[in-house]
């Protein structure tokens, strides 16, 4: 993927087993835990392009949240606190080769910030 693209969509939820049945049942959402990120059921749609996670419901985390390819974190965050966003989540690792933030726009919507040493590259 791209810098620019969006690459994943969190959502919220309060009941992992509930959220995977409803939304398994309503799109054809393929639903599985990974190894390692074990609580948070990974989907993916139809078009085996999109997807993301069900993550559990919080008083920060309420709304879906997507994320967004970026070639550099770091450059990304700085250039949006010029531009009037707010710094929510500072970058933390994923795995050795991938990273995440969260900013809020200027109107107050959340946006994840992804960064791999491997976007980009056709695997």
């Amino acid at each position: 993927m791209a810098h620019g693209d969006i690459t994943h969509i969190d959502i919220p939820v309060s009941d992992l087993e509930r959220a995977q049945t409803f939304y398994s049942g309503l799109f054809g959402w393929q639903i599985a835990e990974m190894p390692g990120y074990e609580g948070y059921p990974m989907w993916q749609a139809p078009n085996k392009i999109s997807g993301g996670g069900l993550a559990p419901r919080s008083d920060d985390f309420s709304q879906p949240r997507s994320y967004v390819e970026v070639d550099s974190i770091d450059d990304t965050v700085a250039k949006a606190l010029d531009a009037g966003a707010t710094l929510l989540m500072e970058k933390q690792p994923i795995s050795e080769s991938s990273w995440w933030a969260v900013i809020s726009d200027p109107d107050g919507n959340s946006i994840g910030l992804y960064e791999s040493e491997t976007h980009g590259d056709e695997g």
